[in-house]
């Protein structure tokens, strides 16, 4: 048999095909329990006659577009756009011991009560009461790109109303609140309901404006003009600690309850924020490049919606899906261990 050796074109650098793809690490962040390094991930990975190395997990963080879309391509089939309600904030990636990581920067951190050092990720989630399906997500990183929250804010929105969504609310918290905000929304003729903060100025009686603290509100709600904006109905909450919150919407006709299960529906992001966290291992990444970051953050992110379409098909929760693979593998230890004693006869 003759054997020809081909020789490449001149100007043809010949590329081999990747050892391990995106689905292969977002499966192992879903299977991973305490350790979400590319190490452990070539670990961990089947056994076969070129299995991937750690090298080729760190070529795929690097190389990989983190680009939305690829949440959005997944995400698009387990949304109603017409109904629902979409819901915006952001939570911090705690890295308290990052020195050289990229996009890691001080930020305030609602789970320890103080600025931190971490990651600031920005969330657009659907939600119709039991789904929690993000569908957009920005890194906050204004020193590199001089975008603000609000930025991200009226960005995310704008590509949802290009993708037909059509909510019958928008929920987010005192930070978004601005003027622009509001007026994107009332341009998009979507309706609104949000958290102000208690010196925000409201004009009750067209005699002049005064701190929502100062505001007698029943607790029905009072529809007030805010100003720059135009009417809205405001809401005084009193938590069982004294804690006092304000809560608005530019529905006029809302009452208590009303709110009160939007707020439920709204405090669903901060469920998913838990979920992402303790689950998909998206602060658990040791890699310093913002590129690595951002893509172990969109995997992560499409392992949480696999989480979540099994929870919605299955009725199984996120915690029991990931110990029920844990359990597989203790019983396969428990037919056939292997930690024992040295024989002692």
């Amino acid at each position: 048999m003759i054997r020809l050796r081909l020789k490449p074109l001149p100007g043809v650098v010949a590329v081999n095909p990747p050892k391990c793809d995106d689905f292969a690490y977002i499966h192992f962040l879903i299977a991973a329990q305490k350790v979400f390094t590319c190490t452990e991930a070539a670990r961990c990975q089947p056994g076969g006659t070129h299995p991937p190395s750690h090298d080729a997990f760190t070529r795929l963080l690097t190389r990989q577009p983190p680009d939305p879309e690829g949440l959005w391509s997944e995400a698009q089939t387990l949304v109603t756009r017409e109904k629902g309600m979409l819901v915006v904030d952001d939570t911090t990636l705690d890295k308290p011991y990052a020195q050289q990581m990229e996009l890691v920067t001080r930020h305030w951190s609602g789970k320890h009560h103080r600025v931190v050092q971490g990651i600031n990720l920005v969330t657009l989630l659907w939600t119709d009461g039991n789904a929690l399906i993000p569908t957009d997500f920005r890194f906050y990183d204004k020193p590199h790109d001089g975008w603000t929250k609000n930025h991200h804010f009226q960005a995310m929105l704008q590509i949802a109303k290009e993708r037909g969504f059509q909510p019958e609310c928008v929920a987010f918290d005192s930070w978004y609140a601005s003027l622009a905000n509001l007026k994107t929304l009332c341009e998009y003729q979507w309706h609104w309901l949000t958290r102000l903060k208690r010196n925000r100025l409201v004009n009750p009686d067209r005699t002049g404006n005064v701190s929502l603290e100062s505001l007698d509100i029943p607790a029905e709600g009072r529809v007030v003009h805010l100003r720059g904006y135009g009417m809205i109905r405001v809401f005084r909450i009193v938590a069982t600690d004294g804690d006092t919150e304000y809560w608005a919407t530019d529905i006029l006709d809302m009452d208590e309850p009303t709110r009160k299960e939007g707020a439920r529906q709204a405090w669903g992001i901060e469920v998913y924020h838990r979920g992402i966290k303790q689950h998909c291992g998206i602060e658990r990444a040791q890699v310093r490049s913002a590129q690595a970051q951002k893509v172990h953050v969109l995997c992560s992110l499409r392992a949480f919606l696999r989480f979540e379409a099994l929870r919605l098909r299955k009725a199984i929760s996120w915690y029991e899906a990931k110990t029920a693979i844990v359990r597989e593998a203790i019983r396969a230890y428990l037919a056939h261990p292997t930690i024992c004693l040295n024989p002692t006869a």
